[in-house]
């Protein structure tokens, strides 16, 4: 029988402009939300936070995360700070946190990851863990990996080098890998702002993170206008990225819009294709054959709302634009991103004849899933 897991949680620092500051606060209390619904399980061995953000410490000494702290219940969670100065690898750091506290079973996830999760959906995660083999909720692009320590394993896990590659290793290096149901709750990640504005749109989250969203009066303006569409059999959607099939099974279910889908480069961080350059989109090639103002007349003759994953449009022109751009992009603040094709499709896409939402991944899956929920809610309550 395997022990209770560990649950480790890799929060780190996004960088100093004032978008990746509010993402990285976000992260921060989502993380606590998540450390407390999976604790309340009584299924986890206990939690370690391991961070390079020395401010983090200090957040966690507010009222209400000491209780989490307190080395005197069982379990806790622990502060793994980082070697000031030491060059970060994903897979040794993992490594050696789980070497040094000798674990034999880990519930690996990242920072912000999964904000939506129940103790149910925990409970379900450590219940899944115990038949021996790996978990995760994307096998391809991983937020969340729980696996067992066997010999094997450390060896694959030092050799990847970001996250979401973790269990896609550990399949191809053998270890039975079982994907838990794609779920709101599974698919649901905070890694850009364009994900805050759906969760402080829809009200989603734990209470920490809600908390933190209504401070920050963020403007939800622009979805409110998709909103609608979802439950109107007249409409039509136009939804462009890293859409997986799960996501298309759950709009053809779930959505009474019409829904026209380019799914293009998943998986392309996890495989390298964006850093190598070899990213390619039909959307892309569609952009330079006719510019900017006609892109986005052309969308809006294919659809009344569109979902565009920009990190593919960026990677299939080979730019490599700071993620504080990337983020300004998200929250529609064109003026203040130094990239000059980023700032002039933000600016356009703004201004485009449709409501256009720009984001990442996440977007495409979990984002594009709770608007639709919120949607349905609304609709029924007469909103």
């Amino acid at each position: 029988m395997l022990d209770a897991p560990t649950l480790l949680v890799f929060l780190g620092g996004l960088g100093d402009g004032e978008a990746e500051r509010l993402v990285a606060g976000a992260r921060l209390v989502a993380t606590l939300d998540s450390v407390e619904q999976a604790l309340a399980t009584g299924a986890f061995a206990g939690a370690v936070l391991v961070t390079d953000d020395l401010s983090v410490g200090r957040s966690l000494h507010s009222a209400d995360v000491a209780p989490l702290l307190a080395p005197g219940s069982s379990p806790h969670l622990e502060l793994s700070l980082d070697v000031p100065g030491e060059a970060f690898h994903f897979g040794r750091r993992l490594a050696n946190v789980i070497e040094e506290r000798n674990l034999r079973s880990v519930v690996y996830m990242g920072g912000g990851s999964l904000p939506l999760a129940t103790p149910e959906d925990f409970r379900a995660i450590t219940d899944a863990l115990a038949g021996g083999g790996a978990v995760t909720n994307n096998l391809y692009s991983s937020d969340l990996v729980a696996f067992p320590v066997v010999p094997q394993v450390l060896p694959v896990v030092e050799g990847v080098s970001r996250d979401n590659a973790l269990a896609r290793a550990l399949f191809e290096a053998g270890v039975p890998v079982e994907a838990l149901p794609r779920t709101l709750a599974t698919q649901m990640d905070i890694d850009s702002p364009a994900d805050l504005l759906v969760l402080a749109l829809t009200g989603f989250g734990g209470p920490r993170l809600r908390e933190y969203l209504a401070a920050h009066s963020l403007d939800t303006s622009r979805l409110q206008p998709v909103l609608p569409l979802f439950t109107d059999t007249r409409a039509q959607i136009l939804v462009a990225g890293r859409v997986g099939s799960h996501a298309w099974q759950y709009l053809e279910r779930e959505t009474a819009c019409r829904v026209r889908l380019f799914a293009e480069e998943r998986g392309m961080e996890a495989e390298g294709r964006a850093e190598s350059g070899e990213a390619r989109s039909v959307l892309g090639f569609l952009l330079e054959a006719v510019g900017l103002e006609r892109f986005f007349v052309a969308l809006a003759e294919m659809g009344d709302a569109a979902f565009l994953d920009t990190r593919v449009l960026l990677a299939h022109r080979r730019i490599a634009a700071s993620r504080e751009d990337r983020f300004l992009s998200d929250l529609g603040r064109w003026r203040d991103i130094t990239d000059p094709f980023l700032r002039d499709f933000t600016r356009a896409a703004l201004a485009a004849p449709l409501p256009v939402l720009l984001g990442g991944h996440s977007l495409m899956s979990g984002g594009l899933m709770a608007l639709n929920e919120h949607a349905w809610r609304e609709k029924e309550r007469g909103g």
